[in-house]
């Protein structure tokens, strides 16, 4: 416990650091600690593929790490500023703009993440697919104003594709929702040199929605297609509301998922971009599709009434209450949508 302790606090601190730095080497200082912070967690099971997911996160996020500090050492080169948002050296742009796509997993530096989220445990994913993709979120934020529209939003259109297209043929719950993670970046990146505001309200409405699967997941004991198939019975009401959160992570209205992408969508038609919005919109209908599967195969299937299948048991512990306002809140946050503008 104490262990834990100590991971958990880390992880909220270099995410704190991050976010309330004005200085490069400060941002890179919280991004060291947050990745230092994760490690254990994710080589907790000692499990060989636990240690192999551990050693990949490593390689990878010390390799982007090592990318900022060299594109805010370029910028400090020519421009003798070291504040965030002063960063306006267009070579230094680049390097950042990899270096923050190799930390979120962005197409085309993405083969890491859905093999590291298969190596943890759900909890854990649950942590790198919100906490840990906050600071370099909140460092595109900073740097918004300064960064290439035109390769952003190709590497936005990508991840959009190719996170759906590779989602579609998995069976590994964790792995769906890696992929998935990858095209709800690309709905974050598509939008950020014209409304910086809404990827940071798409994301928190994203970890919102996203908390929830991993938790429901988490509590029925699930991990792959086939064991969610016989997961109805022991617990049959929270596997019929996940179908709701499954359509709203898919962005269907008249639920929570469909506010980010209706204000990019209208965003991205006020910018004269409507051809990108269509093709961005079109891609989400590939994510939309294994989000249908999962929810078919929670509450709409019978399994096959063979001898192999185990029937599991009704349990009459009540559901986490967590699970129940979370799950609340990503089903129905749209009427509400006014406020949230207004807050923002």
């Amino acid at each position: 416990p104490q262990a834990k302790m100590i991971f958990a606090v880390s992880l909220l601190l270099g995410t704190t650091i991050t976010i309330t730095s004005n200085h490069w080497v400060m941002a890179w200082t919280g991004l060291e600690i947050n990745t230092l912070a994760i490690l254990p967690l994710i080589s907790k099971s000692h499990h060989p593929r636990a240690i192999e997911a551990a050693t990949k996160y490593f390689l990878v996020q010390a390799a982007a790490s090592t990318l900022v500090l060299f594109s805010s050492m370029t910028n400090a080169w020519h421009t003798g500023q070291w504040d965030i948002t002063q960063l306006t050296h267009s070579t230094s742009c680049l390097i950042l703009t990899a270096a923050i796509s190799i930390k979120l997993g962005l197409v085309p530096f993405h083969f890491w993440f859905p093999e590291v989220l298969q190596g943890s445990s759900l909890t854990t994913g649950l942590l790198m697919s919100t906490i840990m993709k906050l600071p370099p979120i909140t460092l595109l934020f900073m740097t918004s104003q300064s960064l290439n529209p035109t390769l952003l939003t190709t590497l936005a259109i990508l991840s959009a594709a190719i996170g759906g297209w590779m989602g579609l043929n998995q069976t590994q719950i964790r792995k769906i929702l890696a992929f998935s993670s990858i095209s709800h970046l690309g709905w974050m990146t598509i939008i950020l040199v014209y409304n910086p505001k809404l990827t940071l309200l798409n994301f928190y409405l994203y970890a919102l929605m996203t908390s929830t699967m991993f938790l429901t997941f988490n509590s029925m004991k699930v991990l792959k297609l086939s064991t969610l198939m016989t997961a109805w019975t022991k617990t049959p009401s929270l596997s019929a509301i996940s179908l709701l959160t499954l359509m709203s992570l898919a962005g269907l209205p008249p639920l929570t998922g469909f506010l980010p992408k209706w204000m990019i969508i209208q965003e991205l038609t006020m910018q004269e971009m409507a051809p990108t919005a269509i093709i961005i919109s079109l891609l989400s209908l590939l994510g939309l599709f294994f989000y249908l599967r999962l929810a078919y195969c929670a509450t709409i299937t019978l399994p096959p009434h063979t001898t192999n299948h185990m029937k599991q048991w009704h349990t009459n512990k009540p559901v986490n209450m967590s699970i129940a306002i979370l799950t609340t809140l990503s089903i129905m946050l749209l009427p509400v949508s006014p406020m949230i503008f207004a807050i923002i």
